[in-house]
């Protein structure tokens, strides 16, 4: 019961914020200099045309009048239809989405596949052979680029030995799968190496503690003092930063979308932006913002299930 309690107050905290970031989103696009219906037709524009553009986008009308119906049409999910693509946003968001959240679903599992078993046992075996050389290539991954890493596995896995095709995303789930595999292990590679670090940190740190002799003296199993008191305790501070690094993740993933030719929601929001398209760029980051949200609040909840002390 305390736990739902926990899990309810969470999301009820999340409307607050969720209503600060509708306003920073309204209020940041109309910061951005230009005029949009002017950029959108072009400097050789009547402006009649330009004018009635202006109409049609709402742009004459006071802000307190466009961010009312900006937060009517958002509470349905009707975002308008983007001026750049000439269709719905949603509709863009829908086709796009999949793409990037499955970029970084494959990246993450990526991450922890990596992170978790080589920093346990780099802090099992503090400043060993073993830990030593995790650390050294945890440092070598964090300072290579991501687009830098991702051309170096293209050359070597698509043009080289050609496993994995060398971009684009495919029309079966067998292609799909083969086209997140290079882009994902790209993204994955520095979120693993910062994952590791802290992991090793944490484990070297969890090990000195006194809970951990005691149990030790009392006659728990090797195996169980590592699974039971190190690892679980390790892996509070290794969420926190897995949660941060999901959402960097999101945000970033249209550098490796353009090194890989995938057409994400990275792009999308990019192309959006260089071109004014006001509706399509509120309705990306608002989308951005809620699967932001989204990650903090399972954060939270799969807090609550490590540390019961959370629920207090």
């Amino acid at each position: 019961m305390a736990r739902l309690t926990y899990i309810l107050k969470r999301i009820l905290q999340m409307i607050p914020v969720l209503f600060v970031v509708i306003v920073l989103i309204f209020v940041m696009i109309r910061l951005i200099p230009g005029d949009p219906a002017r950029l959108m037709l072009g400097e050789t524009a009547v402006e009649a045309d330009v004018e009635a553009l202006r109409e049609a986008m709402g742009l004459n009308e006071p802000y307190t009048t466009q961010f009312a119906i900006f937060f009517k049409n958002l509470l349905h999910f009707d975002f308008g239809n983007s001026l750049l693509y000439k269709t719905s946003c949603i509709d863009l968001v829908k086709e796009r989405l999949p793409l990037t959240v499955s970029l970084t679903v494959v990246a993450t599992l990526f991450s922890l596949l990596i992170s978790i078993p080589l920093g346990f046992v780099a802090g099992l075996h503090k400043d060993k052979a073993s830990d030593q050389a995790i650390r050294i290539s945890a440092l070598a991954a964090i300072s290579m680029p991501t687009f830098w890493v991702g051309l170096l596995l293209m050359i070597a896995f698509s043009v080289k030995i050609r496993i994995f095709p060398a971009g684009g995303w495919g029309t079966t789930p067998l292609e799909h799968l083969q086209g997140l595999i290079l882009p994902g292990i790209a993204q994955a590679l520095m979120t693993a190496a910062l994952l590791m670090r802290n992991l090793r940190n944490s484990v070297v740190d969890i090990s000195r503690m006194d809970y951990v002799d005691f149990a030790v003296s009392k006659g728990v199993s090797t195996r169980r003092v590592r699974s039971a008191y190190i690892m679980k305790n390790s892996l509070i501070s290794t969420i926190t930063l897995l949660s941060t690094r999901i959402t960097y993740m999101l945000g970033g993933s249209v550098v490796i979308e353009t090194v890989f030719s995938l057409p994400g929601c990275g792009k999308l929001l990019v192309d959006a932006i260089f071109a004014r398209d006001y509706a399509m760029v509120q309705c990306m980051v608002f989308i951005f913002a809620l699967i932001v949200l989204l990650v903090s609040l399972i954060t939270d909840i799969i807090y609550s299930f490590i540390d019961p002390r959370i629920t207090l």
